[in-house]
Order: C-alpha cells, then sequence, then structure tokens
C-alpha cells in the first residue's frame, strides 16, 4: 500500500470534524425516542450513531449505564465495574457521564491509570489481574463475542477457560431484515454494487478488496465503502491509480447502515482480523450475500458455500475469484442470501443474546451461592 499523500502534514480543514462542536452536541441535545435511529438503546454504538445526528447523546449514556446499575442492584452484583475509553471523539465525554452514574449508584469503578486509551485486551488483562491472589471480591469472569478470541485469550494470554464465557453478539432484526435492492442516490444507475460498512483502517484490508474488484470491473458496476478512518485517501488514491474512480463512491459514517446495505448485491468483508463483525451480521441479516476473511470470528456466521463465501485472508486471487462467481450467479446470489438472513434470525438476534447474557449472569449469581 502507497504511502498518505498527507503523511506528515497537517489535515486539511475539509477532513476534520469539528471535536468542540460535537461534544457541545453530545451534552445539549435531546434525542426523541418517538424517532427511529434516536432512541436509548442499550448497546447504542458510537460507530452507528453522531451527536449532530442525536443518535450518540449524553441522554444514551445515562441511560444505558443506569440499567446496568439496575441490573446489578436486581442480582446482587457487588463487585468492580472495568471501564474502558477508547480513542472516539466522544469517548471521554462518555466515559464522565457513565462515571457520574456509577458514582451515584456506588457502584466501584475500575479505570487505567493516567487517563490512558483501553482497548479490549487490556480490559481484560484487568480483569485478570484483579482476580490473582484473591479469594473475595473477584471479577467473575470474562464475556467475550466469538470463539476465535476464547481461542487467542486461552492460547496466547494464559486466560483460565473457565473465566471466560461466549455471547454472540446480537442484531436488530425489526431494523436488519430481508428486502429489495434499493439504491441510494450515488448507485441509480448501477446494474451491480459491490459494498462494505466498516471504518477505514489498515487492518480491514480494503486495499485487498479494491484489487479484487478491478478484475472484475465492468461498466455498470460499482464498489461502494460505507464509513470513515484514516485509510480514506490511501483508498481514493488506490482507486485512482487502478483507473476505477468511476466505480467508486465513499459515503461517511452514517446512521442509514440498513439503507445502504439493500442498495448493495454484494457485501464484502477482507479484514485481516476480526472478533464477530457486526456489520457483516447487519448484511445477512438483510439477506445480502456475503464474502468474508476466514480471520476471526467470521468463519462462525459464513459457512462457506452455505452462508456465504470464505476466502484466505489476505488472498487477493481467492477473493477476485468469489466476487467473480457471485456477480455472474444471481440464483447464487439469492441462495446464500436467504440462509444468511435465516441463519442471523434464528441464532444472533437481540433476543438470543439477551437471553444467553442471563444464563450468564445467572449462572455466575448461582455459583456464588454455592
Amino acid at each position: 500500500m502507497s504511502t498518505n499523500p498527507l503523511a506528515g502534514r497537517p489535515a486539511p480543514t475539509e477532513l476534520l470534524v469539528d471535536v468542540p462542536k460535537l461534544v457541545t452536541a453530545y451534552y445539549t441535545e435531546v434525542p426523541d425516542t418517538a424517532i427511529p435511529g434516536q432512541e436509548i438503546l442499550f448497546g447504542t454504538s458510537g460507530h452507528r450513531g453522531s451527536a449532530f445526528k442525536k443518535s450518540f447523546n449524553e441522554s444514551h449514556i445515562l441511560a444505558i449505564v443506569q440499567a446496568v446499575c439496575d441490573c446489578r442492584k436486581r442480582r446482587g452484583i457487588d463487585g468492580p465495574l472495568f471501564l474502558g475509553v477508547d480513542t472516539h471523539a466522544l469517548s471521554v465525554p462518555a466515559q464522565a457521564s457513565a462515571l457520574a452514574v456509577l458514582a451515584a449508584n456506588g457502584v466501584v469503578s475500575m479505570l487505567a491509570q493516567n487517563d490512558e486509551y483501553t482497548p479490549t485486551p487490556a480490559v481484560s488483562h484487568a480483569i485478570v489481574s484483579h482476580n490473582r491472589g484473591r479469594t473475595a471480591g473477584l471479577a467473575d469472569g470474562i464475556v467475550v463475542n466469538c470463539e476465535a478470541i476464547v481461542r487467542d485469550m486461552v492460547d496466547e494470554e494464559g486466560v483460565q477457560p473457565s473465566l471466560l464465557h461466549l455471547c454472540h453478539n446480537g442484531i436488530d432484526t425489526s431494523a436488519f431484515h430481508p428486502g429489495p435492492t434499493v439504491r441510494k442516490a450515488p448507485l441509480e444507475s448501477a446494474e451491480l454494487v459491490v459494498g462494505v460498512v466498516c471504518g477505514l483502517r489498515p487492518e480491514k484490508r480494503l486495499d485487498l478488496l479494491i484489487d479484487a474488484f478491478a478484475k472484475i470491473a465492468a461498466p455498470g458496476r460499482k464498489l461502494v465503502f460505507v464509513g470513515s478512518g484514516t485509510e480514506r485517501q490511501v483508498l481514493v488514491d488506490q482507486c485512482e491509480r487502478l483507473g476505477l474512480t468511476p466505480h467508486c463512491y465513499f459515503e461517511p459514517t452514517t446512521s442509514a447502515v440498513a439503507e445502504w446495505i439493500h442498495s448493495m448485491d454484494v457485501f464484502v468483508l477482507p479484514s485481516r482480523t476480526e472478533g464477530l463483525s457486526n456489520s457483516l451480521m447487519e448484511a445477512m441479516a438483510c439477506g445480502r450475500a456475503v464474502i468474508a476473511s476466514d480471520a476471526g470470528g467470521n468463519p462462525e456466521l459464513v459457512t462457506d458455500g452455505s452462508t456465504g463465501l470464505l476466502f484466505p485472508s489476505g488472498n487477493a486471487d481467492a477473493l477476485a475469484a468469489a466476487l467473480s462467481r457471485l456477480v455472474e450467479n444471481v440464483e447464487l446470489r439469492s441462495e446464500l442470501g436467504a440462509r444468511a438472513a435465516e441463519l442471523i434470525r434464528e441464532k444472533f438476534s437481540l433476543a438470543h443474546a439477551a437471553r444467553r447474557m442471563a444464563a450468564i449472569y445467572l449462572a455466575r449469581l448461582e455459583a456464588s451461592r454455592k
């Protein structure tokens, strides 16, 4: 991948988010629960929402954290709560909001020293470290969202298997469900659309997708990227270098994820590393034909030839072959999409995830009484 031409230079103003205004909107804008997309839901994600659009605001955080506190109280959970913060522009304000609720409820909270950012593995290590040498006040377990992470934590981090609890992500199937292909305005003229919804980051290997698409590009075929991130300009330059600019469209991060997925015929996730991808699950729930690398938790969702197609991570030729197979076979796309939607509906719904999480809590509570 070529060096970004902006490397070592100040970013152009037009590429920057006005962070002070974003933070102000986080505190001042109040969502209307009667409007879809502004509802206060457990699990509201900053990757799906924006303070400017009233889909990620303080009201969401206050409600979610209070729900956690209420659950702890009902279940008699009195151990510490580990709270991490990532590099999202609103993570620090959201952490402050969460801490205010936790403190008001008397919940002991564990944070990284010196306001350090805390990726998920760091939180897991903190829980394991907290448990060492203790006989009381233990953190009871670590909930992970795919079997691939379980294997990594046991094999590479030395975590005891008994401490790990698997709970797959749940998808809102009332928002993400099969439906007709309806192109968004920038794609209206396309005969076939290949796309992805994700952060534009190196580990997503979107350069691989561009290289593979170049091998099947033809008039009427479009490649769409829905999401924002540091690799955007690098990817734009790659498209231009390969003569694909007329075929490619970049849509910044949006809350209208389902609408963009329904604009696609084939959804591709070429990541070199993954947990259990929400965007892949959402595309499957919408009945799209999906192609995914065999990285991380992807094979837990995609059974090759049944609920989608898998290719060896990093193999552009294999990805191109999978693309060619689906581009030329409308019937196969339909069959894969139908089975994918059925899988998500039956095993990966929000209700299924809630039941699994409840079972984990109840099992731990039962164990603590013995």
